[in-house]
């Protein structure tokens, strides 16, 4: 796709943005600072740019991902993806993720998406929804690995003037081809691995396992960063120490807590982090309605029902009694007066998940949970790219 196939999109040729004083513009420059690098991970039609934009308000990640370029042999690059790149408003740089099994149509993306604004390009091996995995793409390749060496390959050729990245799962079903896959992408040379400390079939409904993501930071020549349920900065602070990983990545915890990545740097700055307020978490929902409102074709019942994909990791972190009634507004009244109802209020809000159910804990330590009686908010949309 050329610039003039996405209308009211700016030039692509120069970022849209200039970057605050001290910030690099580039992957390397950002791996090569001091303390871990805090990455936003993708969430299809949930992490586009109106919310990158709501994140940036509150302190924002170091690196942004796009949601994914779906690619297949007749495909072109995604119009309102493109408009996270080359209008990205966070002053923070961003990777363009790709998601496909074709090696040449994968090639031939990521050298279009090279003229972009782009700190690197970002093969998705880790999507778990099955909508995705049964087109074996997403986290489905990792049933084939002679596919994934084709494509590493085809790839490792054409991205040349950006870094080449990579975020995978461990393997499909269990961890016994993790070894054998970690030397495949030594053997390629990418530049950046981010690793989900569970299979493809585990889902969310599994610990995280930080002694996998360990394994990958001990094989790998290149920086690695742990993804997977860091939803506090204590969290954080133990998956760095357990896995030695350069950074982290997250997705569902920022939604829930779009503070995280500053309490984290407060964290390790002072060894303390401030919870917000129930008024600012009334004030993010509000931020969140009014900048993802469509400027066109605005209708206000399925402006709600978009807020929906949002609230089911917010309320995570509130009353039961919220994320019932939530799921029940139609109306903007509705849903603001269920708002206003829990969060009006000066009491700190630590915005964390329930634990994981005895069941299903394991190594590692407590992480994201479905509440008993909630539908799994990762099933919420199954076109998610839910590797977060």
């Amino acid at each position: 796709m050329d610039a003039s196939s996405t209308a009211g999109v700016s030039s692509p040729h120069a970022p849209a943005v200039g970057f605050p004083s001290g910030m690099p513009r580039d992957l390397r420059s950002i791996l090569a600072r001091p303390g871990p690098v805090l990455a936003l991970a993708p969430m299809q039609d949930v992490t586009d740019l109106p919310f990158w934009g709501v994140l940036a308000r509150r302190g924002g990640p170091d690196l942004y991902w796009t949601e994914y370029f779906r690619v297949h042999g007749t495909s072109t690059l995604d119009a309102p993806i493109l408009r996270s790149l080359v209008e990205n408003p966070t002053g923070r740089p961003a990777i363009a993720q790709l998601i496909g099994n074709d090696p040449v149509a994968l090639a031939k993306a990521a050298v279009e998406l090279q003229r972009y604004p782009v700190a690197a390009v970002d093969l998705n091996l880790g999507c778990p929804a099955p909508v995705v995995y049964r087109k074996c793409a997403g986290g489905g390749l990792l049933r084939e690995p002679h596919r994934i060496d084709a494509i590493l390959g085809t790839l490792r050729q054409v991205v040349t003037s950006v870094p080449f990245t990579v975020k995978t799962r461990v393997g499909f079903a269990d961890d016994s081809g993790w070894d054998a896959l970690l030397e495949l992408f030594a053997r390629h040379r990418i530049d950046l691995l981010t690793v989900h400390g569970r299979t493809v079939s585990g889902m969310y409904r599994t610990e995280v396992r930080t002694d996998w993501i360990a394994r990958a930071v001990e094989a790998m020549p290149c920086p690695v960063l742990a993804n997977g349920n860091v939803h506090s900065p204590e969290r954080a602070r133990q998956v760095l120490g357990e896995t030695g990983a350069r950074g982290l990545m997250i997705g569902r915890g920022c939604i829930r807590n779009p503070w995280i990545f500053d309490q984290i740097r407060q964290h390790r700055s002072t060894g303390t982090w401030r919870s917000p307020l129930g008024r600012e978490v009334l004030d993010y929902i509000t931020d969140l309605y009014e900048s993802t409102r469509p400027s066109a074709g605005f209708r206000e019942r399925l402006q709600v029902e978009k807020m929906k994909k949002y609230m089911n990791f917010i309320g995570e972190g509130v009353h039961p009694d919220f994320l019932h009634r939530i799921r029940r507004a139609t109306t903007r009244e509705e849903f603001f007066a269920c708002c206003r109802d829990h969060l009006d209020h000066e009491s700190p809000m630590p915005l964390v998940p329930p634990p994981l159910p005895a069941h299903a804990a394991g190594v590692g330590a407590v992480g994201d949970a479905v509440p008993t009686g909630v539908p799994d908010p990762s099933a919420a949309d199954p076109s998610q790219d839910s590797t977060q």
